[in-house]
């Protein structure tokens, strides 16, 4: 197995990861390896929308914006 070491993560970002964890009753580390493993195999037991609901919460203060609207918006031009 290999580590991975992150540096410079938003205090936020850490916050909600220790959250989810409490949650789930894992440890902090326990808790990144599993989003992790369920990041790369988004599709086996998680759905897409349940994936970016906890990706958004990662992040509560960042403005989460439409992609629809986005993709409008980069037709138009």
């Amino acid at each position: 197995m290999a580590t991975l070491t992150i540096r410079k993560l938003e205090d936020e970002v850490v916050d909600a990861l220790k959250a989810r964890a409490r949650r789930n009753r894992r440890s902090l580390e326990a808790e990144v390896r599993v989003a992790l493993r369920d990041l790369v195999s988004h599709g086996s037991a998680t759905s897409l929308r349940e994936l970016a609901d906890q990706i958004a919460a990662l992040t509560p203060k960042v403005p989460q914006s439409d992609s629809t609207e986005l993709i409008r918006e980069d037709r138009m031009r």
